[in-house]
């Protein structure tokens, strides 16, 4: 009886083990536009499945109408976190995309990117923007949805005394915008990014995952690469995230010459990183 009661324990710890490394994974997502180069999207699910992903975050509908979707994400058991969305399309089909985005179980969007002609230049012109975001924040949150803000290294500019982005946040507090902070890009715009977490705590829906490398490195890849490989202090921007409440660690590469490397080596980093901060 005694042994077999240990013998239960252990079966019970190592369960629990088990359990514990699941769960330190599960908030280890990928952003499909790193996989958009590689073959049609059954190829890129496939990929995604295959290197360890079960969580992924979408542009748009990648073209296929909701039954394709559905059958293709249960095809490889993979979950749809939250969907890049821009905020023109959300003005003009927004009925659509919240249809599509409902039947596919996802209910955060994120507007991804302004274009270089509709970016504000103004401080009234990111704060009009700013509460158009909130306008389309407070519809949404009505029909079961969310919304969140994904900046590059514009939102970085400063206008009297506030960046681009701190317009935005303040300006959204109608909806309790959040943000999907790329890391990357806000050290690219001179900003720090665990300050900004910290900052902005409890409004941080995601990290995008990636690291800046050094002038000569990468330079065919945008001198993007792995997080924990380049410029970045992953320990105050993890710790700063676990303070915040970040959900979600999005691994993400704009120009990834080989996709396979890039994913497979980020995860692994962004897992070893997580579990070794507290």
């Amino acid at each position: 009886m005694i042994k077999k009661t240990l013998f239960c324990g252990v079966l019970m710890m190592a369960s629990m083990v088990g359990y514990a490394q699941t769960e330190a994974q599960d908030d280890i997502a990928l952003q499909m536009y790193t996989l958009r180069n590689v073959g049609d999207v059954d190829a890129q699910f496939a990929m995604a499945r295959k290197a360890g992903f079960s969580q992924v975050e979408l542009v748009g509908d990648h073209h296929l109408d909701l039954p394709t979707m559905q059958k293709m994400l249960k095809k490889y058991q993979l979950n749809v976190i939250a969907s890049h969305v821009q905020l023109s399309d959300l003005e003009s089909d927004r009925e659509k995309i919240v249809a599509f985005n409902k039947g596919i179980g996802n209910s955060h969007l994120v507007v991804p990117w302004i274009e270089a002609n509709e970016r504000p230049t103004t401080k009234q012109g990111w704060i009009d923007y700013a509460l158009r975001l909130d306008r389309m924040g407070q519809t949404l949150r009505k029909e079961g949805m969310s919304l969140s803000y994904h900046n590059h290294n514009f939102e970085m500019k400063k206008y009297d005394d506030m960046t681009a982005l701190d317009l935005i946040m303040k300006y959204t507090h109608q909806n309790n915008l959040s943000l999907e902070l790329d890391v990357a890009w806000v050290a690219r715009g001179g900003q720090e990014p665990g300050s900004i977490i910290t900052r902005y705590s409890g409004r941080i829906y995601a990290i995008h995952a990636k690291d800046n490398a050094a002038i000569g490195i990468r330079d065919d890849e945008m001198n993007f690469t792995p997080a924990g490989e380049g410029l970045l202090e992953w320990r105050s921007i993890i710790s700063a995230g676990r303070s915040s409440g970040v959900e979600w660690y999005i691994v993400e590469h704009d120009a990834p010459k080989d996709p396979w490397a890039i994913i497979t080596t980020s995860r692994h980093n962004l897992k070893e990183m997580l579990q070794q901060q507290p």
